[in-house]
């Protein structure tokens, strides 16, 4: 079997909110009232189910800046790859999805519920952008999440880009910042991890790791938080 999963780019894989808050141990306290950020939200659903809850979420994407149609012509082809591909590799653990039909389903209720609600909120709910950029006000967001994209493509993006991205999320966010997971595609430590909590330019901020009850690839049971020091 292979280590990890072999990509050679960001594959469009949408997730739920049970997913999130498994991923990042949100509670209610956490999203009610507050102005949240889902940073490389993707086709996954938890914007649409937060808003359904009345909670006020938005989404930021490289991806919006297509139209529905251009999306959702990826969307079975990158989820038809994943799925064939994941049963190969021996990083994952199969307790909460059982197996990668039952991993697909999932992925294919996600991405259609985000077609769904980005035909009605385009360019309103979804916002186009791409790191290490974004185009938000300082201290915009209460909360700001970020999963599967940070850490996991260590090969793809370099730790310029994991800085950048980091300090640009952390200027936008009067609270705090959550990351997830903290390991690479093969269930390895990412090698820019040590190196952000090290770096003096993050003095001013407080790291915190957090254990979750979710590891679906292996050693990804934690997830990062990161607030400005009092």
């Amino acid at each position: 079997m292979k280590p990890g999963l072999e990509l050679d780019k960001v594959v469009l894989l949408g997730r739920t909110l049970e997913e999130y808050t498994r991923y990042f141990g949100l509670t209610e306290d956490d999203l009610r009232g507050k102005k949240v950020l889902d940073v490389a939200s993707g086709v996954s659903s938890f914007t649409a189910e937060a808003r359904e809850r009345g909670y006020d979420v938005t989404a930021f994407d490289l991806i919006y800046q297509f139209p529905l149609e251009e999306i959702q012509a990826k969307c079975e082809p990158d989820l038809d790859y994943v799925t064939k591909e994941i049963g190969k590799v021996k990083a994952y653990k199969w307790e909460f999805y059982k197996s990668p039909e039952g991993m697909r389903v999932y992925r294919e209720r996600a991405y259609k519920r985000f077609l769904e609600d980005y035909r009605q909120h385009r360019g309103t709910g979804y916002i186009f952008g791409k790191l290490p950029q974004t185009p938000f006000s300082e201290g915009q967001f209460d909360l700001t999440l970020v999963s599967y994209l940070l850490f996991v493509y260590d090969d793809h993006l370099d730790y310029a880009f994991h800085k950048e991205s980091i300090l640009e999320l952390l200027r936008i966010t009067r609270g705090e910042l959550r990351l997830y997971p903290l390991v690479n595609f093969r269930a390895e430590p990412s090698k820019h991890f040590e190196k952000i909590k090290t770096d003096p330019d993050f003095a001013p901020f407080t790291f915190e790791e957090f254990t979750t009850d979710f590891e679906f690839l292996t050693n990804s049971n934690r997830y990062l938080k990161i607030r400005r020091r009092a």
